[in-house]
């Protein structure tokens, strides 16, 4: 192709991306696909029942529908399929508390430039910060892994395990997951004492409160009482620095038994560190918002597991939207 012949318009699209972006998180910041629900609607009831102006409505209504979010017949408004599925609060894959997280970094990414430039981050952290941020972000985690783990579990068998160690778990979703798998299974969160309600909660849910416990523990800086035959590190890593990251897993190891399963599940960056394109971008939005932490490739956490006298590492893959990955390995007899 000569010079004259190239064509500017997917770098003006990518830069433009973001109005879609902000256009889906009014929506779902507004609640509009609750507010619809299972009916047809038109702007001026929406607007009613968001309090709002009718002609601000309207405008978000049709950009929603020509994203293919909504569907308009006879000016009234109703929800796609996709939209039903994921974007409605009492929809069993709503994925509404995720959408509100990477609203709430918004700001941070126009300051890209900045932290490029000092390597040092411009935000704080989601699970620090106020009420409604953290708890977008830890029942955001619930979203995905909601959605993941049914995918994911059936991957990696823990039927000959007993008592499983669940790094940073968050809202227990994982360890959830793995006990209703597997009816032999128990499971310890050790997570800060700010996600201790969401989890109590969210396992409250399933049942499962005599067979998965929280441990309010900052597990960087404290140790990790117990003996465990297996760990799950699940999207903890990216948010450290190297050293940190040997540092969780060689307190993970120290709490394993000898033959115990260790299990990693990151966003993988290939070994020359430039694809694939979300875990690429998630190591910036790590440098956004903490000190140290990125994504790592398969080398890098293989050789943290290495150094931590774990053997039989393996890579085991599964059909994920967002190119995460599964690293297992054995702790040895001696370490």
């Amino acid at each position: 192709m000569t010079l004259q012949g190239l064509n500017p318009g997917n770098i003006l699209k990518t830069s433009g991306s973001y109005w879609e972006s902000c256009t889906l998180h009014a929506g779902v910041k507004l609640d509009v696909f609750s507010i619809i629900g299972n009916n047809r609607l038109s702007n001026k009831d929406v607007a009613d029942k968001l309090h709002g102006d009718r002609k601000g409505v309207e405008i978000l209504l049709n950009a929603l529908t020509a994203m293919g979010l909504l569907e308009k017949n006879d000016n009234a408004y109703s929800n796609t399929l996709l939209s039903s599925a994921f974007l409605i609060k009492d929809a069993s894959r709503y994925i509404g508390h995720i959408i509100l997280h990477h609203h709430h970094l918004v700001d941070s990414w126009s300051r890209l430039d900045v932290a490029v430039k000092s390597g040092q981050p411009v935000r704080d952290s989601a699970s620090h910060t106020d009420e409604e941020r953290r708890e977008s972000f830890l029942m955001g985690m619930f979203n995905l892994a909601m959605n993941l783990a049914p995918v994911l579990v059936p991957k990696i068998d823990l039927s000959k395990r007993r008592h499983l160690l669940d790094m940073g778990g968050g809202p227990g979703t994982y360890s959830i997951h793995f006990c209703l798998k597997n009816p032999k299974l128990k499971a310890t969160i050790f997570d800060l004492p700010s996600t201790r309600p969401f989890a109590e909660k969210t396992i409250a849910k399933f049942n499962l409160q005599d067979r998965i416990d929280f441990k309010a523990v900052d597990y960087l800086e404290q140790e990790i009482e117990g003996i465990y035959d297996a760990a799950w590190l699940s999207q903890i890593l990216h948010g450290e620095s190297p050293e940190d990251c040997s540092k969780i897993i060689g307190k993970t190891v120290s709490a394993l038994k000898p033959g115990g399963l260790i299990i990693i599940h990151e966003f993988i960056l290939n070994n020359t560190m430039d694809g694939p394109l979300f875990p690429a971008l998630f190591s910036l939005n790590m440098l956004l918002g903490t000190p140290g932490g990125q994504s790592y490739s398969e080398k890098q956490m293989t050789a943290m597991l290495s150094g931590a006298g774990v053997g039989n590492i393996q890579r085991i893959y599964f059909d994920s939207p967002n190119d995460s990955g599964i690293l297992t390995g054995i702790v040895g007899p001696s370490r």
